[in-house]
């Protein structure tokens, strides 16, 4: 037992509500990182027993079997039999079982037994297994296997009544180490036979509403069309939802540069600093929380509620022709919060050429990173009124703009299909979980979580960016006599004066070629740079609150569409291409991404402003 405390891993199935029973005993006390030299997730929490005694918990990743076919299966492994660097062995497993879906789960609960460790059994979603009709006898259950069973309900309140009593006594005695060898692995399904047959009563082998729901989700015609309303729906809500919340936020911002620089000298660089370089730079930014954290909701109530496998083995087939696999539908779909745990997830693809190709088209898929720059621009230029009598023509926009990315990657995953020498085909094999309503404490955490990354990137690599983006274009200063704004004689001027040149064929003045710069660190820093860049320019102090309807004054509408199109495919990430060399382990890789990200950028923006200057 550590000084700490006794340290207790969660382990289990994807999908047995291992995360739930995690975020109901630690609740905000808990942190998360990545192990060390990888990009897996690791989640540590603590939560103090009804004795007083403070337990550790480690929330490890969903594993089928120690057979580890992935990264995460590996760490999962290697934790549990004390074998990870730097990480010590737990003194508890605490395996975690679907209690509607024991012939799966009860196979890896054999494998953990066999580590020779104090284990104690967690059987999940007892309330839906008595709903179903399905009887479980605990008791014999705990004889046949040896180790203690209690049974938990993560969704409710007090559900880990019974967990948390058991691990807060004695730890269980541990069952003797097993030799693995295949002759017992295969032995494992006997088993798991067995105990089924000795413990387990279940009326029939699926849910009736689960296949009620799915006759309709799951139908190759309505499915597809129930999928296109939901992500229709979802861009509609992105826009109208946050409006509020982004007037409270912008109006927010600006009393408070107000507040902050009105005992300021107004030539001062200290109120240079503040008013144009920090509140224009980062109050631009800091409006479009409520959209990203809107998009989470959706994305994380899909998937508690369980429809995402469904949406994978729905959208098989048509990925399938492009090269895909249904597989990379999660991944793919996880890319549109973030590219960065969308490559993460690639993961869970065992197929390498399947997984490579996902991790290629992934940056493709519209990153919440976006929404400021496509919401800035589509609220400055495209009218917001409604089309058809229900739809806001700016939701509409930017649900074109998704497609369009989804289409592009479609679209590049066939070009990588066509020349790859590989053309054996993989079937699709993944479980689809019950459907259940999503739990309101997991998502409020699994917002709060995406909100303090934001914050944190706002408060960190934004902060930082804007300030270097700041001196960059105050200093050198204007010379004796000079008549143009001070911007235009600092170094980032003329630098955007320089890139001028290579980004005036597709209608981008110098103003956005600066931002584009600091932007290749993280997309959403372009705002806040053209925030900055405007309000240096000699533009109104309140730039912060006014830069859309500056930018719509001042920029033609080919402009914004072409800037629009530059982002559906520009690389505006550094990030993302630093997770792509650590999961690929290759330059080449990232160079190839890159390369063809930046060409189909130009190319698209080019055609874009050509042919809108030409209709306009």
């Amino acid at each position: 037992m550590s000084a700490q405390g006794l340290r207790i891993a969660l382990v289990g199935n994807p999908n047995c509500g291992k995360t739930a029973l995690f975020n109901q005993l630690t609740g905000g006390r808990q942190k998360v990182a990545n192990y060390a030299g990888v990009t897996v997730e690791r989640k540590e929490g603590r939560f103090v027993a009804p004795s007083g005694r403070v337990l550790q918990l480690l929330d490890l990743p969903g594993t089928y079997s120690f057979d580890a076919a992935s990264p995460d299966e590996q760490i999962t492994r290697d934790v549990c039999e004390g074998r990870y660097p730097g990480e010590p062995a737990p003194d508890l497993i605490v395996c975690v079982a679907d209690a509607t879906n024991l012939r799966l789960h009860l196979r890896f609960v054999l494998e953990v037994k066999r580590l020779g460790r104090p284990v104690v059994l967690a059987l999940n979603m007892m309330d839906t297994a008595r709903r179903r009709g399905i009887v479980i006898d605990v008791p014999a259950l705990q004889r046949l296997l040896g180790v203690p069973v209690v049974e938990t309900i993560a969704v409710r309140r007090g559900g880990a009544k019974a967990l948390i009593n058991r691990v807060d006594g004695d730890v269980p005695v541990a069952a003797p180490v097993q030799a693995d060898d295949p002759a017992s692995r295969n032995d494992l399904h006997a088993q798991v036979r067995a105990l089924m047959a000795a413990t387990v009563i279940m009326p029939r082998a699926t849910d009736a509403v689960d296949d009620a729901i799915d006759r309709w989700a799951l139908h190759p015609v309505f499915g597809l069309g129930i999928l296109a309303v939901l992500m229709f729906l979802i861009f509609q809500a992105v826009f109208s939802w946050a409006q509020p919340l982004m007037d409270a936020i912008e109006a927010g911002v600006g009393t408070l540069g107000t507040w902050v620089t009105s005992a300021l000298p107004p030539q001062s660089a200290l109120h240079s600093l503040l008013n144009d370089g920090i509140f224009a730079g980062l109050g631009a930014v800091l409006v479009f929380l409520p959209q990203i954290l809107i998009l989470f909701l959706f994305i994380l109530v899909l998937e508690e509620s369980g429809y995402l496998p469904r949406a994978a083995f729905l959208l098989d087939k048509l990925m399938f022709k492009a090269g895909l696999t249904g597989r990379a539908f999660i991944p793919l779909l996880s890319s549109f919060a973030c590219a960065i745990p969308g490559i993460m997830a690639t993961r869970s693809i065992t197929d390498p050429r399947d997984r490579l190709t996902t991790i290629l088209v992934a940056p493709l898929m519209t990153c919440s990173a976006r929404l400021p720059v496509y919401t800035l621009l589509i609220a400055a230029f495209i009218p917001h009124r409604t089309v058809w009598g229900v739809f806001n023509l700016q939701g509409v926009v930017l649900f074109t703009l998704y497609v369009a990315g989804i289409v592009s990657a479609l679209a590049v995953a066939f070009v990588i299909k066509r020349f790859r020498k590989d053309k054996s085909e993989h079937a699709l094999l993944m479980e689809l979980p019950s459907y259940r309503l999503p739990n309101v404490r997991d998502v409020a955490l699994g917002l709060w979580e995406r909100a303090k990354i934001f914050l944190k990137r706002v408060g960190g690599i934004i902060l930082a960016l804007t300030v270097i983006l700041w001196f960059l274009s105050s200093f050198p200063g204007p010379p004796p006599g000079a008549s143009g704004p001070a911007i235009d004689y600092s170094l980032a001027g003329r630098l955007g004066h320089a890139l001028h040149y290579v980004f005036a064929p597709i209608g981008f003045n110098w103003q956005i070629c600066i931002a584009l710069v600091p932007g290749l660190a993280a997309r959403e820093v372009a705002v806040s740079a053209l925030g900055t860049v405007y309000a240096m320019s000699g533009s109104d102090d309140t730039i912060a609150n006014q830069l859309g309807p500056l930018i719509a004054h001042q920029w033609s509408l080919a402009t914004a569409l072409s800037l629009l199109a530059w982002y559906v495919f520009a690389p505006q990430c550094m990030s993302t291409l630093a997770v792509i060399r650590r999961e690929t382990n290759s330059w080449r890789n990232v160079a190839i991404t890159a390369g063809y990200l930046f060409g189909l950028a130009y190319l698209a923006s080019l055609l874009t402003y050509q042919i809108a200057r030409a209709l306009s």
